[in-house]
């Protein structure tokens, strides 16, 4: 059985798998020990066929990749593409309930209908699509649109970051991370810290940066977005509560 966590209900749960022999993360992870002391520090890189280079973390060893990449590059380019992996995961998310929006809209998805009317309209607002005398279908239509082109801009920024605080958009864009566009982001991670491209491990950080707010205000924010217009928003449920 793997390792108390310390959580009461996590370690109540962990007990009924152990009883039951299945296997959980934990479990899996522990298997692994003991584990590679160049992963857990992240100076482990295998990005190009001729790693694995590993540095010595004593400086008695190998303190460059075979492309000169040091320590401090290594690691943030592993970070920055775990990232971009994640941005891309719910940004294809987002963009998969788009298309389901904009073909809502055109007649073609017609197992989905629109559940949350007036989520769909304020959204529209946010996007500059005018809603007077349009039907929710033509909303959802012309907001589906909207928001696929958002993916393949090249320049300007995303509509939902204007809902942070004025504060936090003069920050993100005085330290040049104001993303531009979804696919861009997550493209320019894979080509930046790719083999000889950019071993400069403050501007890999940079774009790591931007791909994880091209995640939270962009993909993600629309994948919920969407979510609550097509299935409906969540609503508070009384619940019974076991002791």
């Amino acid at each position: 059985m793997a390792k108390p966590t310390g959580n009461p209900i996590n370690d109540g749960l962990l007990e009924i798998a152990a009883k039951n022999n299945i296997s959980t993360i934990w479990d899996r992870f522990m298997e692994q020990e003991p584990h590679c002391g160049f992963g857990t520090l992240g100076a482990c890189c295998k990005i190009c066929n001729l790693g694995p280079c590993r540095i010595d973390p004593f400086g008695e060893c190998a303190q460059k990749g075979a492309c000169g990449a040091d320590a401090d590059t290594i690691s943030s380019r592993n970070l920055t593409r775990n990232t971009a992996a994640g941005a891309a995961c719910h940004s294809d998310h987002g963009r998969t309930l788009a298309i389901t929006l904009l073909e809502l809209g055109r007649g073609i998805a017609k197992d989905y209908s629109i559940k949350d009317p007036a989520k769909l309209k304020r959204l529209a607002a946010e996007f500059g699509i005018k809603i007077e005398g349009k039907s929710d279908l033509k909303i959802a239509e012309e907001l589906g649109g909207a928001i696929l082109k958002e993916y393949g801009q090249q320049e300007g920024e995303l509509t939902l970051t204007k809902r942070a605080p004025k504060k936090q958009q003069e920050n993100w864009k005085k330290t040049n991370v104001n993303p531009r566009g979804i696919d861009i982001e997550v493209v320019q991670v894979m080509s930046r810290t790719h083999i000889g491209c950019d071993n400069e491990y403050k501007h890999v950080l940079e774009s790591a940066i931007r791909a994880s707010l091209v995640d939270g205000w962009g993909g993600s924010m629309i994948a919920t977005e969407l979510s609550d217009i097509l299935f409906g928003s969540p609503q508070p449920l009384r619940s019974t509560r076991r002791s």
